[in-house]
């Protein structure tokens, strides 16, 4: 299996690709995160690794070219790179804010997709796989850019199902909730500030709000890209899939 995952030096790509890794899978990366690169690739020699940044078209062309040409062809695409962008009244985001977060979340997936797209309906088959959030499923105060990215990664997703099932070629997005690390942490610090509370009462809040009063691990995401991917989930397709501990509301 040959899989390329985008933001995939950390986090929750940095899971998936040790987990195909693991499965002696052929695994390309690109990561806008220099240090984040040097040290996936330093941990990870076997994989093929790349400084990218994926509102680049230009720069995503060439990498898909390159890990064709290295791999020959492509299984798997995780377009799986976001940043939560800011947090705020909606008069108070500024509209560079805004655009910055709709063009990682939501122009990135389109300019992945669309590379994939050539690939795999050429071979008529693959797997395109989304990293959505529960965010996209739920309203939720103070992070409208993010939600905004994440609801219409649902509806390109569904829309990509349509497009591309005649060509053998399944896309599907997985949601997560609240997920363990670094990335987290500093959402967690945004929307504290953002509406005069503690760290602690916002960690509470995610908490409060999901069924099994927990967090997920990246390893849960990862875990499930691995069963989409295999025999097992080869008829799941346009499907937004949620793993978070089942969210009631992101506003307990």
């Amino acid at each position: 299996m040959n899989v390329f995952i985008t933001a995939g030096a950390s986090g929750i790509g940095r899971a998936m690709a040790e987990e195909f890794l693991s499965q002696g899978a052929s695994v390309a990366v690109c990561d806008f995160d220099k240090s984040a690169v040097a040290d996936f690739q330093a941990a990870n020699p076997k994989a093929l690794v790349f400084d990218a940044d994926v509102t680049d078209e230009q720069r995503i062309g060439d990498v898909f070219a390159q890990t064709l040409e290295t791999f020959g062809s492509l299984d798997v695409v995780c377009a799986n790179a976001g940043i939560g962008g800011p947090a705020g009244a909606v008069e108070d985001i500024e509209l560079e804010q805004w655009r910055a977060c709709i063009n990682v979340n939501l122009d990135g997936a389109f300019i992945t997709a669309k590379q994939t797209a050539r690939h795999f309906k050429q071979q008529k088959s693959g797997l395109l796989l989304f990293t959505s959030s529960t965010s996209g499923l739920f309203g939720s105060p103070f992070r409208s850019p993010y939600n905004a990215a994440k609801w219409a990664l649902a509806g390109f997703t569904k829309t990509l199902a349509m497009e591309l099932g005649e060509y053998g070629v399944r896309v599907n997005a997985i949601a997560p909730g609240a997920v363990t690390g670094p990335r987290m942490d500093r959402v967690v610090a945004m929307e504290a500030k953002s509406r005069g509370v503690s760290e602690a009462e916002i960690r509470e809040l995610y908490v409060k709000g999901v069924s099994l009063k927990t967090w997920v691990d990246a390893q849960d995401i990862a875990n499930m890209a691995s069963f989409l991917a295999s025999a097992a989930g080869n008829k799941i397709s346009g499907q937004i899939l949620a793993i978070d501990g089942h969210t009631e509301t992101l506003n307990p």
